[in-house]
């Protein structure tokens, strides 16, 4: 990013300085094809995650659209405003799809584009996206991932899951806010949210933001280190406490956990005080608590729902953190519970 910071060429321009910017945008574009088995030119890219999620979903060509319970706000919120008839697919106790209920709804109704996310942000829960992509291309319906959470967390390969399109976001796995990317099946026309320029082959104009994409394409060639060690020991720890959806595949990284009785805007602010970062719902949520549709789709009651905490380990978290972590936690329970005996 440093480097692609003297780079002052418009990626659009002939001249020298236009011929070097592009150079950097198309190295970036192999370097994120590359992490997940395409070819460069299915890479638009975008301003991140939740740009990328409303061209898939209102630019796609299709009469209506299927979106999970426990989706991403910008996936839900997409659908609502695309002016397509939005189905919701439930899922189990676990946040797990149903692909009974779904095959259900491909089979009543037009053409639709289902829409299922590689892995929940709140519970870290993975779903069955292969599974639901062959039941939609059975009955003719396009399918469309949002993989966020899962670059550099788990392996992520577009034709093996078989989806249409596929979101992506340079921040999750360490790379620079700002930068995204919607991947498209070759051949797959799709109305743009943006006009302009012919940036990105006419799928979304504006002048690259080349600093991010440089990032984006560094981050996405990263190896990174498997968290699942850290999560378990971290889980070991929270004593008394429920983790939400453990019966089922999860991200190495994500644990959402609720203790009866307390409040998560309690805990969120007595873990700041001990210098510890945690968040509840949704990270996109403009800084607000509020109740997550992910544990209402999951069936959590309303105590349940109100007392989670979603832990998220980074990629330079170690074994001190989690015991720093696990310290503190007990300290809360500790004063909860003299709160509680008094």
């Amino acid at each position: 990013m440093l480097a692609a910071m003297a780079v002052t060429g418009n990626a659009s321009s002939v001249h020298g300085e236009g011929r070097a910017a592009r150079q950097l945008a198309e190295e970036a574009r192999e370097q994120v094809a590359r992490a997940v088995g395409v070819i460069a030119p299915m890479v638009v890219f975008t301003s991140g995650g939740s740009e990328a999620n409303n061209l898939a979903l209102k630019g796609a060509p299709v009469e209506r659209l299927i979106v999970s319970a426990v989706e991403h706000p910008s996936v839900l919120e997409a659908a609502r405003a695309s002016g397509k008839p939005v189905e919701v697919l439930r899922v189990d106790g676990q946040g797990v799809a149903d692909l009974a209920a779904l095959e259900r709804l491909l089979a009543n109704g037009p053409r639709a584009l289902v829409s299922l996310m590689l892995a929940n942000n709140e519970t870290g829960v993975i779903q069955p996206v292969a599974e639901a992509a062959r039941l939609a291309q059975a009955h003719g319906a396009l399918m469309h991932c949002d993989a966020v959470q899962g670059l550099g967390r788990m392996p992520v390969n577009f034709a093996l899951l078989g989806v249409d399109m596929m979101t992506l976001s340079a921040h999750k796995p360490g790379g620079p806010v700002g930068a995204g990317a919607l991947i498209v099946r070759d051949g797959l026309a799709l109305t743009p949210l943006i006009d302009g320029g012919g940036q990105e082959s006419r799928r979304r104009a504006g002048t690259e933001n080349l600093i991010a994409l440089a990032g984006f394409g560094a981050v996405a060639q990263a190896k990174l280190p498997d968290m699942t060690l850290l999560r378990d020991q971290l889980e070991t720890g929270l004593d008394g406490a429920m983790i939400l959806g453990a019966a089922a595949p999860r991200l190495p990284n994500t644990t959402c956990f609720a203790h009866p009785g307390m409040n998560a805007e309690t805990l969120l602010m007595a873990f700041d005080l001990e210098g510890i970062a945690v968040s509840s719902g949704s990270a996109c949520s403009s800084g607000k608590v509020a109740k997550s549709h992910v544990l209402a789709a999951m069936g959590m009651s309303p105590e349940i729902s109100h007392a989670a905490i979603r832990v998220s380990l980074g990629w330079t978290s170690t074994h001190q953190d989690v015991d720093q972590f696990i310290a503190a936690w007990r300290k809360i329970i500790a004063r909860h519970k003299a709160r509680a005996a008094a």
